[in-house]
């Protein structure tokens, strides 16, 4: 409302000074005088004038041309040696031979069929042992004259030392015991104490064992102190004879 009034003052306004002037008041006049005035846009600024292409400098005058060098030719290359082939990469070695193993009965065909020579005349059996004979007592006569040469290198005061040495009946083993038991015919059982240190603990340890011994006259009687002495063979278990009565029992 406030507006309407303020325009149509201002109309009012407009009438009256168009009156004081004298010139009449059209209604085209009156109509943009009550439009609102409008301020004025800020114009946009003219693009600028694109600047004068720039002075092109004046031709120069072509100068004068030297002549150009002449080019030497370019030494001709040697051709490079070709490449030698690249060597193949070494095989793999092959596995060892296994070795053939081979029956003794071939083995001997095959020694004597590389010594065998071109196959001679058929023979008879006769003729093949008669060979066979020869051989045999060719071989006996050279080991005979071998074994003299042999005998004759060896010293003679050898064989003269072994005859001359006479022949001494070995030391026989003889033992000591009491007699245990005289019941058997010409036989007495002998008890052998032993006694002897330990040799780690230097304990004192007695053993005792039995020895059957050949008494020819049964002089021997039980509790008596006997010597034996070492025999051949009497029977199945008697290696010993009684050689004297040390001490009878009481």
């Amino acid at each position: 409302m406030a507006d309407e009034k303020a325009v149509d003052g201002e109309i009012e306004a407009a009438e009256e000074l168009m009156e004081a002037e004298g010139s009449p008041v059209t209604p085209q006049e009156t109509e943009a005088e009550s439009a609102p005035v409008e301020e004025p846009t800020a114009e946009a600024p003219a693009p600028a004038e694109e600047s004068a292409p720039a002075e092109e400098p004046p031709a120069e005058e072509p100068a004068a041309e030297e002549p150009a060098p002449t080019e030497e030719p370019a030494p001709t290359e040697e051709p490079a040696p070709a490449e030698e082939p690249a060597e193949p990469a070494a095989a793999p070695a092959p596995p060892p031979p296994v070795a053939e193993v081979i029956h003794p009965k071939e083995r001997r065909r095959r020694a004597r069929q590389r010594t065998s020579t071109a196959p001679g005349p058929a023979r008879t059996s006769q003729e093949r042992q008669a060979e066979r004979d020869a051989l045999r007592v060719a071989n006996a006569k050279a080991r005979a004259l071998r074994r003299g040469k042999v005998r004759a290198k060896k010293p003679a005061s050898t064989a003269e030392l072994v005859a001359e040495v006479p022949h001494e009946a070995g030391r026989q083993k003889t033992r000591q015991g009491i007699v245990v038991s005289d019941k058997a015919a010409k036989t007495i059982t002998v008890r052998i104490d032993t006694s002897r240190q330990h040799r780690r603990y230097k304990k004192i340890v007695r053993s005792s064992k039995t020895l059957h011994a050949h008494d020819e006259h049964n002089d021997a009687h039980e509790g008596d102190l006997v010597l034996l002495t070492e025999t051949r063979p009497l029977s199945a278990t008697k290696r010993w004879r009684l050689s004297q009565v040390l001490e009878r029992a009481r």
